[in-house]
């Protein structure tokens, strides 16, 4: 009877096993980036290296940048999730696409308006009108950078030229006055090669605060995978708060992912220390990946009340959408 009862034991823990090892591979999702690997993706290579997704029974892939936008990839079903800005989410929501936040990769805004720092006639957003503004070609900008000036007293009005990354030359060398950049990146690369910059903070004059970036799906595809969302949401979740408690090993992580798109591991380790100082990664009430309503709202009525929303055909929204349905926190 020992002998019939060990050998029964052993079946079932050999099935057991076995079921354990089907559900580690029970599901596999595809996720896009919204630009070559950095710091706000970090919480990803992290959860995968770590085991995380595994755990959760979740094959994760993680899409190389692409020249097609990572909303756009998702929405038209190419890739499962997508590392999207808050401008895409919102535009491409407005507009049709089939897109729901699900995930805030940052709790507070991270860009600023950026102009030398050893300049002496720009002290205040209002110096800036007549100015020339190296932009990226959005909406977004013309309308964000107005009601700075404005909320400051002044019109509003400056010339644009549309340089994408190379803004940022185009400011060292002079040839503009000002642009955006991202403080926890293009921000700390300009610290760390002693270029002085002068900043205005977005929320300081007049724009609502707001996640910067998201993770986002397909409504559809949420409705027929929800549990595969779940794992990957909550596994992503553990993935940035072990970035963050972790900074050493997680910029290692990364840059051994990554070994091409990340060589400079000082600047890297940086940038990741700027995210959490900045609680941008985890708010200082501890919340990592929440969407906030508030924000939400706050940042969908600013671009609605500027027209930046449009529909399919390319005209201003003339009904403020319901944005509590673009997003959701119900996968944590």
């Amino acid at each position: 009877m020992n002998t019939r009862t060990a050998l029964f034991s052993l079946a079932i823990a050999a099935t057991l096993s076995s079921a354990g090892q089907a559900t580690a591979q029970e599901h596999s999702v595809s996720m896009a980036l919204d630009w070559t690997p950095n710091t706000n993706h970090i919480g990803l290579f992290v959860a995968r290296a770590k085991g995380f997704y595994e755990e959760a029974g979740v094959e994760v892939q993680i899409l190389p940048y692409a020249d097609t936008a990572a909303g756009t990839l998702v929405a038209n079903g190419v890739s499962d999730f997508g590392h999207v800005s808050s401008m895409a989410l919102f535009a491409q929501r407005a507009a049709g696409a089939d897109l729901i936040a699900t995930y805030a990769v940052s709790q507070s805004e991270t860009g600023r308006l950026v102009f030398d720092g050893n300049r002496d006639d720009i002290e205040r957003p209002s110096d800036l009108d007549g100015k020339i503004y190296a932009g990226f070609g959005s909406d977004w900008e013309r309308a964000l950078i107005s009601a700075m000036i404005q909320h400051d007293g002044g019109e509003g009005e400056f010339e644009i030229v549309t340089l994408g990354t190379s803004a940022y030359e185009a400011l060292a060398n002079g040839a503009v006055d000002f642009t955006l950049e991202v403080a926890t990146w293009e921000g700390v690369r300009a610290d760390l090669d002693g270029r002085p910059q002068g900043a205005f903070y977005y929320g300081d004059y007049g724009v609502p605060d707001q996640h910067t970036g998201y993770i986002a799906t397909r409504e559809s595809w949420l409705e027929d995978n929800r549990e595969a969302a779940e794992a990957f949401i909550k596994a992503t979740q553990r993935g940035y708060a072990y970035a963050v408690d972790n900074p050493d090993e997680a910029t290692d992580i990364l840059i051994s992912e990554n070994p091409d798109a990340l060589t400079d591991r000082d600047f890297v380790r940086a940038s990741l220390q700027a995210l959490i100082d900045g609680n941008f990664l985890r708010s200082e009430d501890g919340a990592v990946g929440l969407l906030n309503p508030e924000k939400m709202e706050a940042m969908g009525s600013f671009l609605f009340e500027n027209g930046i929303l449009r529909d399919m055909d390319g005209n201003p929204l003339n009904e403020r959408p319901d944005f509590t349905a673009f997003y959701t926190n119900e996968l944590f």
